[in-house]
């Protein structure tokens, strides 16, 4: 299969200004003043993206995950390394990009196109379909100035996407914009899944990487810390994220809890539709911490088939070894395997104080002939 984006050993640095001389005059007069200190956004990144492929970026804010991006597409240029690029790219990098506030959202329109080298007359046979998707024709000769962050999105997006690039490189701005859109956006990208092209997607959504990503890269410090199979990036890349929370914790006070095991007291997560399942969840915390448990249930191909609410479910853990009793009455899933995470937050429901990724996978056999994920078991009765 054909690599259309190759990064063989990248770094980028910037430098890093201290007591920055404020005029020529201050230069002049203490030359040697001030100090310069390098900082390294990237290091060593090498990964290779095959046609037809789509691979999601993880990363805590800082990690380099928006510096690689602007590298992979000419925005920055790396300080060593080399990027290589088959075929056209379009990018949507940070909200608004390339766009010019004192024009109207037309002339941006014809803009960004000239940026991603198309020609007049080019996007003047795309421009109303790129106006349709962005839904944004009553404000099209409006200055964008005026625009809110949703309507910039959608109507970048509706330019990358109307230009059928062969590699599509997104940073983030989905988050931004209302549900309905950022569906249309999501299917759009299907579609051009299965049109074989390329896509690169930086999100801090595990939920939309397991559902686009066949593979995931994640990032720490500029470093690349994992590269394979989305369950396994996720995977180090929330215990990453828990080392760290965990070291900060150190200093400042919070307890450490680790999840050891998830069993049955049949031994096996094998499970007729319509019965129930009971679970032991054995937890080690090193203080007494009052949380919430939450647990997930995922399809095999990265589907969210539920969320439990973290704030509804209190766990009041004691030092040492603890054990987190889960009764699920009914399974309404039909046949299929599903995968099952674990974890503990803090009592607002906001920090992953433990996590445990796939902590189960659970086998459902379903007798019936309905179709999809669960069984709604309508009543039907005419009138």
């Amino acid at each position: 299969m054909v690599d259309v984006i190759q990064v063989e050993g990248v770094a980028k640095q910037f430098k890093i200004h201290h007591e920055r001389h404020q005029s020529l005059k201050e230069r002049l007069l203490h030359p040697k003043s001030g100090s310069v200190e390098l900082f390294h956004a990237l290091s060593e990144v090498s990964f290779n993206v095959a046609d037809g492929e789509t691979v999601g970026i993880l990363g805590h804010n800082g990690s380099g995950k928006s510096t690689l991006l602007k590298c992979i597409c000419g925005v920055l240029q790396p300080t060593s390394g080399v990027i290589r690029l088959r075929g056209s790219l379009a990018a949507l990098l940070e909200l608004g990009a390339g766009f010019q506030h004192e024009l109207s959202g037309r002339d941006n329109v014809y803009l960004y196109g000239a940026m991603l080298g198309f020609s007049r007359r080019m996007i003047d046979a795309i421009f109303d379909e790129i106006v349709a998707f962005s839904e944004l024709e009553q404000f099209i000769d409006t200055q964008v100035k005026f625009y809110s962050s949703g309507m910039y999105v959608r109507l970048a997006f509706a330019v990358a996407v109307n230009v059928n690039p062969d590699i599509l490189v997104v940073d983030e701005v989905l988050a931004v914009g209302d549900e309905r859109f950022q569906a249309k956006c999501i299917d759009r990208i299907r579609q051009f899944q299965e049109e074989g092209r390329s896509i690169l997607l930086v999100t801090h959504n595990a939920d939309t990487v397991r559902a686009l990503c066949s593979r995931a890269i994640v990032l720490n410090s500029g470093a690349m810390i994992a590269d394979g199979p989305v369950q396994d990036s996720l995977r180090i890349f929330r215990e990453h994220m828990l080392e760290q929370a965990i070291e900060h914790d150190r200093s400042g006070s919070q307890s450490q809890v680790s999840i050891d095991a998830i069993t049955t007291p049949s031994g096996s997560f094998d499970v007729r539709s319509g019965a129930g399942l009971h679970f032991d969840v054995d937890v080690t915390a090193d203080t007494a911490y009052s949380g919430n448990f939450v647990m997930e249930v995922f399809t095999r191909a990265g589907l969210l088939v539920s969320r439990s609410a973290a704030q509804g479910a209190p766990v009041n853990l004691k030092p040492g070894a603890n054990r987190v009793a889960v009764e699920l009455p009914s399974i309404p899933l039909l046949d299929g395997v599903f995968d099952i995470n674990v974890g503990i937050m803090d009592e607002r429901g906001n920090t992953v104080i433990a996590w445990r990724e796939q902590a189960a996978t659970m086998q459902v056999l379903y007798d019936g002939h309905a179709g999809g994920v669960v069984e709604l078991s309508p009543s039907i009765r005419q009138q």
